[in-house]
Formats: C-alpha cells, sequence, structure tokens
C-alpha cells in the first residue's frame, strides 16, 4: 500500500482573490502561494490556518463554480507512486478524468472521479521548484 503524503481540499469558487481575502480575514490564513494564467484567473492558491492548509481556484469549464459562487471541493492527494493509486483507484471503479502524465509543474499527477462523484487529484512531485519557476511554467502551459 502506498503511504498517504498529503491531503487538502481544493475549492473551484468564483472569484478566487476574493475568496482568498475572506479566508485571510476569516480564519486569519497565510496565502503560501498563489498562481496565476497571464489573464489573471487564479488556477491553484494555497492557503495555510495552523496546522491546516487547502487550495482555492477560480472555476472554469473543467472546474465549475454553482451559480451561488460556492464551489465544489477537489481533494488533492500527493502519494509516492500516482500511477500506482490511480491504477488502484480504476480497479475499484473510479473513471479518470485526466490520465495521470507528467506534468511541466513538476509533478506526475491526473485526476479522477471515485464511484461515489467525489473528484481526486492524485500527484506525486517529480522536481522541486521554486514559485517562480512554477509561476513561468503555469504561464506557459496557458499561453499554448
Amino acid at each position: 500500500m502506498t503511504r498517504i503524503e498529503q491531503l487538502y481540499p481544493r475549492l473551484p469558487v468564483r472569484g478566487a482573490d476574493a475568496a482568498i481575502a475572506f479566508y485571510r480575514e476569516a480564519f486569519g490564513a497565510e496565502l503560501v502561494e498563489r498562481y496565476a494564467t497571464p489573464e489573471g484567473n487564479v488556477v491553484h492558491a494555497l492557503l495555510r490556518a495552523g496546522d491546516v492548509v487547502w487550495a482555492v481556484k477560480d472555476g472554469d469549464d473543467y472546474d465549475p463554480a454553482p451559480p451561488d459562487g460556492g464551489g465544489s471541493a477537489i481533494l488533492a492527494l500527493y502519494v509516492a507512486d500516482a500511477d500506482a493509486v490511480g491504477a488502484a483507484m480504476e480497479r475499484g471503479g473510479a473513471t479518470v478524468r485526466f490520465p495521470i502524465a507528467d506534468q511541466p509543474y513538476g509533478e506526475r499527477g491526473g485526476r479522477l472521479t471515485d464511484p461515489f462523484g467525489h473528484q481526486w487529484m492524485v500527484a506525486q512531485r517529480t522536481e522541486d521548484l521554486t514559485p517562480e519557476e512554477v509561476e513561468e511554467r503555469t504561464k506557459a502551459m496557458f499561453a499554448e
């Protein structure tokens, strides 16, 4: 069995920057990292309050936010072997949304939906990148 290294929710919302400001104010959260497209859409922002971490992103075609402005969670699961965990999930009835593959932001990962409708982003870190390198690669990935 693969050892789980980290689990945190990713919350698609309408207006990620407003949500970040709310969580910082309401929970005293620290903005750990924020990455956006060249147009300014937040594709990932990690927040921390004490020992708790979670991510926020602007809703889009793949991860829509409900009309009321809230969002459904995407569970981001970091493991030592994303391929093995993804295969085990598929064997258990999960469906692949995005195949597990090497990603330009220093991870190998993909997304699956479990038999109960929950989305899991399963990934392993493959490179140690600086926030600046991730930002540069994120912009290049969305500029194509």
